[in-house]
């Protein structure tokens, strides 16, 4: 046997003997802090090394119960935040827990905002709900860099005041000099805060003077975005400036379940970012 042979030979003997990468397997991370947003909702600060994008998403998990996609609603060097509601068991067994204790991880996954499509351009950002949180760190690359994006304009419904999310936040971005924001509740009066679903303040969005340079982005529970997608065509918004997340159809991560399948889609690995002139012929 030739030397050669004989090193290609021990490299695929040793290479048989290291297991294969398990691209399922979570790693152990400790909650930093838990914010209390409302009754129902909760923020989970987590220590992570793990990249990420904006837009994307995670798995968490607690051995013996199960495990749950959620959006990335925050993150910097060494942590990452998760704002989650309590509506099943996996979300009910997060919320017994307390800071400094575990809880698993993967990811992160899918397909993120395109930032390189909202350079220089004014934005429009509609959301309802808990679809703020995954909005929430683009929304904050458009506030830490005012000079890389146009003016930005935030449309935020909630039910009523006492399911308002990242309050502190909001208001400072109302502050900025290049935002202008309209917060609004479905039905519910709350100090200088609007009355009404979000597809009633698309018309004072003043697209005419954009001279075409803007996008715009959508989130939220779909009928929301249904009709906010409806109200902007009605504005003449052509598909291709528009943008939306199916972060609620997320499931496994790497498109092996199929639960996230939509026709020959794969929302955990092609999306959950679309641009709405191909997520709107989706049929789930």
């Amino acid at each position: 046997m030739s030397e050669m042979h004989h090193k290609l030979h021990s490299a695929e003997s040793v290479a048989t003997m290291i297991p294969p990468h398990n691209p399922v397997l979570p790693t152990p991370h400790k909650i930093i802090e838990i914010i209390k947003e409302t009754d129902t909702e909760w923020t989970f600060r987590m220590e992570n090394q793990l990249p990420i994008q904006d837009g994307q998403f995670m798995q968490l998990s607690i051995p013996r119960v199960g495990e749950a996609p959620i959006s990335v609603s925050g993150y910097g060097p060494g942590w990452c935040d998760f704002t989650i509601r309590s509506v099943g068991r996996v979300t009910n067994a997060l919320f017994g827990l307390r800071k400094g204790e575990t809880i698993f991880m993967r990811g992160a996954y899918g397909h993120g905002w395109p930032l390189e499509k909202f350079a220089k351009k004014n934005v429009l950002v509609i959301a309802g709900g808990t679809g703020v949180a995954p909005i929430k760190t683009l929304v904050e690359k458009f506030f830490a860099n005012p000079a890389q994006y146009g003016e930005i304009y935030l449309i935020f419904g909630f039910k009523d005041a006492q399911s308002i999310l990242f309050r502190e936040t909001l208001e400072r971005w109302r502050k900025a000099p290049n935002f202008h924001a309209i917060y609004t509740l479905d039905k519910d009066v709350y100090q200088d805060w609007e009355t009404g679903l979000v597809t009633k303040f698309v018309a004072e969005v003043p697209f005419a003077d954009f001279g075409g340079n803007y996008e715009c982005v959508v989130v939220g529970p779909p009928v929301m975005m249904k009709f906010a997608t409806l109200s902007l065509a009605e504005a003449g918004i052509p598909d291709e400036k528009i943008w939306v997340s199916y972060e609620r159809n997320m499931s496994c991560g790497i498109g092996k379940c199929g639960h996230c399948r939509m026709d020959a889609t794969y929302v955990c690995v092609d999306g959950p970012v679309f641009n709405y002139a191909y997520a709107k012929n989706l049929i789930d």
